[in-house]
């Protein structure tokens, strides 16, 4: 007790410091589970802003709003569909039918009756066309029953044929020499191989793309006249790939003579450049917007 009496001061001065130094201790264990509850919270903070911005497309930032920017984008992609659908118009199917339903009967009779339209068009446009042509429906012109399931895509197809033999008798060629399509339907498989591609259409989420290859004879205006009807028509129509070389000597099956040779140029201006009659094949693919958009 001596001790502690002579040394008062420092016994006050040490129990003060241990309080003091606990004091400390308990602060500092409360900051420390502040800390690192401060820093699991900003640990997860950070983590679900990396794996947000792993994302595709990423939300963005405080400068950036991706989601907005996406959004805006696809209401821009929407609004170009709209605008595009109208150079993408559907070709009417022959028959129409309001109710969806096609018959054989009804199918049989407008197929018929576009083989003769067709026939006619072309002699009104001075348009040779090979005997008892069916403009690639051989194998179907003759029948009274059809194979179930395919009468749709066969009606669309014949409303197709028949726009492309306009742009031809517009443009007012030579010959048309063939048309070939897909096979289209069960009744296709017996008709003759002339009539018909080896590929088939291509159908996805925003179109539907039929292939046709065209093969007519005429000489170099008559040929821009046809590209031109297809660049200028509503319904779609993409031209893949050309092929141009000189024609035979005759008309071929149409069974016209050719066209005399040019007078001999007797004296004056010589003829430099002598117009040729071309046989031109053209493989086109009919885009159409798939009814979902």
């Amino acid at each position: 007790m001596g001790w502690v009496k002579r040394n008062l001061f420092f016994v006050i001065g040490g129990i003060l410091a241990l309080g003091l130094l606990g004091a400390a201790g308990y602060y500092d264990l409360k900051g420390w589970k502040r800390n690192t509850e401060a820093l699991q919270q900003l640990t997860d903070t950070y983590n679900t802003l990396k794996d947000l911005t792993s994302q595709k497309p990423s939300p963005g930032n405080e400068k950036i709003n991706n989601i907005a920017a996406a959004k805006e984008q696809e209401r821009e992609l929407r609004d170009w569909i709209q605008q595009a659908g109208n150079y993408f118009q559907p070709i009417p199917p022959i028959p129409l039918v309001t109710n969806g339903l096609i018959s054989g009967e009804i199918f049989g009779s407008a197929l018929h009756r576009t083989i003769d339209q067709l026939t006619r068009d072309a002699m009104k446009s001075s348009v040779n066309i090979p005997q008892q042509y069916s403009f690639s429906f051989q194998a179907l012109r003759d029948r009274v029953e059809f194979a179930p399931g395919g009468l749709d895509a066969l009606a669309t197809q014949l409303g197709e044929v028949k726009t492309i033999c306009g742009i031809l008798f517009a443009a007012r060629v030579n010959q048309l020499d063939g048309i070939e399509r897909a096979r289209a339907s069960d009744d296709d498989t017996g008709g003759p191989q002339t009539d018909y591609l080896t590929d088939a259409g291509v159908t996805n989420n925003l179109v539907v793309m039929t292939p046709y290859i065209v093969t007519f004879r005429s000489f170099s205006p008559e040929i821009a006249q046809v590209l031109s009807g297809f660049a200028s028509s509503p319904n779609g129509f993409i031209v893949k790939g050309i092929n141009v070389q000189p024609a035979s000597s005759d008309l071929g099956t149409g069974g016209q003579p050719p066209p005399p040779p040019p007078p001999v140029n007797l004296g004056g201006l010589q003829t430099i450049l002598q117009e040729q009659l071309l046989r031109v094949t053209i493989e086109v693919e009919i885009v159409k917007l798939s009814p979902r958009n």
